[in-house]
């Protein structure tokens, strides 16, 4: 289809509406997410308020979707171009929405409900998409394995940090844990009976220091032991670190992650514990933005008054992963961030969780879900970009 710049502004103006209209509920929702933080496949509550909402909005809400408990597909319409919008509700162990994630549903919220009200004029079939455990559980990953994401002709979604970027560079990312496993022994009497599973450690971390001096830019490698020891006089037998590392690419990831391997292998090998590595989690790809969908958000974020900054060199602001990578390998995507006014306070900060529910964040909120709506209405109703997205999709499923 196809539709005059006159029927466009009708329909962003009716759904800028349906956004303010619904605005203090939404700002509830993501206030009550953030003082009650779930995190990752726990997120019981989040999902349960999001799809209530859903529901009594006339959605077609399927809960429990992929398998997982705290996953959800919400629909709207039955128009031939589908579009789905991911909603975030995951937080972070002790530090809570340190990442914004009440920003992430709200916002994803607003745009779905305000896109019913237009569907059917646009041809539009909309997908409210509950995706758990973005922080590090790999949700989406999931949820793309079981299908969940083969009928969308583009998905899109907003993340707060600092700063407003239309494309921030979201890196591959790769979680292991490293397990070494020796022989406890009496420190004193003892010792060359004992096989130190904490040295072991400590040789990987200083090799994996001593890496850091030879990788790129945009590449990062860092962890935390979980285990090690429990009294001085003991040899310790166990000890595990879980450790990430990320680069530009899933190509330059499997580089990095086999150096940083090593660097564990050098461990077992100088003290000989036995090393464990565990690969279950699932790896996230780097985002790949849609120059289509980018270029309209970025046009239709700045009429709402937002304002984006080139990265300068050196800057690495957006240097994070997500789960939502995945996404954009499967099918065209976008995830714009919104400045939620926190200054230096950058996201994982304790204070960020703070931040997010500000009154900046608030109608940072708010612009990002009518931005996204105003996005979808102008890949609806412009022929080119639908055409592409249409044709993009039909090759993907083999029609």
């Amino acid at each position: 289809m196809s539709s005059s710049l006159a029927e466009r502004d009708q329909w962003k103006t009716v759904v800028q509406q349906q956004v303010l209209s619904r605005a203090d509920d939404l700002i509830s929702l993501s206030h009550r997410l953030q003082q009650h933080p779930e995190t990752a496949f726990e997120e019981h509550r989040a999902a349960a308020w999001l799809t209530e909402v859903l529901d009594d909005a006339g959605f077609t809400v399927e809960r429990g979707v992929a398998d997982l408990p705290t996953a959800f597909m919400a629909t709207y319409g039955s128009g031939s171009l589908t579009v789905g919008v991911c909603a975030e509700y995951d937080a972070l162990p002790a530090i809570g929405h340190a990442c914004g994630h009440n920003i992430i549903a709200g916002s994803a919220l607003g745009t779905g409900l305000a896109l019913r009200a237009v569907a059917d004029e646009l041809d539009l079939t909309v997908k409210v998409l509950g995706t758990p455990a973005e922080e590090g559980g790999g949700g989406k990953v999931v949820m793309i394995e079981k299908g969940l994401f083969d009928d969308l002709h583009a998905a899109l979604m907003i993340h707060p940090t600092p700063r407003e970027l239309v494309a921030p560079d979201l890196l591959a990312m790769s979680a292991r844990s490293f397990e070494f496993q020796g022989r406890e022994a009496h420190a004193a009497s003892f010792p060359e009976a004992g096989i130190n599973a904490m040295d072991a450690l400590t040789v990987a971390q200083v090799s994996i220091g001593l890496l850091r001096q030879h990788i790129l830019d945009d590449e990062r490698i860092h962890g935390v032991p979980e285990h090690g020891y429990e009294a001085a006089n003991v040899i310790p037998s166990h000890a595990r670190a879980n450790y990430v590392a990320r680069a530009a690419s899933r190509e330059r990831l499997e580089v990095l992650v086999d150096r940083l391997t090593k660097c564990f292998e050098a461990g077992a090998l100088a003290t000989g514990a036995t090393l464990t590595i565990d690969t279950s989690k699932p790896a996230y790809l780097e985002m790949k933005h849609d120059p289509l969908l980018m270029e309209l958000y970025r046009v239709n974020a700045e009429n709402l008054g937002r304002r984006f900054r080139p990265l300068q060199r050196g800057d690495s602001a957006g240097y994070a992963s997500t789960d939502f990578g995945n996404v954009s390998h499967h099918v065209p995507a976008i995830i714009p961030t919104v400045d939620i006014g926190s200054g230096a306070i950058g996201n994982h900060e304790p204070e960020f969780a703070d931040c997010a529910v500000t009154p900046t964040a608030d109608k940072a909120l708010l612009d990002g879900a009518v931005a996204m709506a105003w996005t979808v209405i102008d890949t609806a109703a412009d022929a080119v970009v639908r055409t592409a997205l249409s044709s993009a999709r039909d090759a993907r499923i083999g029609v």
